[in-house]
């Protein structure tokens, strides 16, 4: 009969599952507080702007004068005007590129 009874009610397993419940409540707090947005964050978020900026500005004149100059090679030319005026395009597509960004993060 004593067996019946430790059999239906075990005496360990409320402990067992308050121990559990405190373990998992642990490990949520732990991992909400490593998740969580820090003050850091705008920072981060400013620096990858400026990053992506600054990419625009020399991606677009470089990429603009690099294009000119080979236009100017292929075609023989000893002054560099297709140079000048494409990497001015280039310049041109880079502070177009740069107003959409800083339009469409403020708002």
């Amino acid at each position: 009969m004593e067996d019946d009874t430790n059999a239906r009610n075990p005496v360990g397993e409320d402990q067992r599952m308050t121990a559990l419940d405190e373990r998992i409540k642990a490990v949520r707090e732990r991992e909400e507080a490593r998740t969580k947005p820090t003050a850091g964050a705008e920072a981060d978020a400013n620096y990858r702007m400026g990053s992506r900026v600054l990419a625009e500005l020399i991606g677009g004149i470089g990429g603009g004068a690099f294009i000119g100059w080979v236009i100017d090679q292929a075609i023989g030319r000893k002054s560099h005007w297709g140079l000048l005026v494409v990497m001015a395009l280039g310049a041109f597509v880079a502070f177009r590129n740069i107003f959409r960004i800083s339009g469409s993060s403020q708002g």
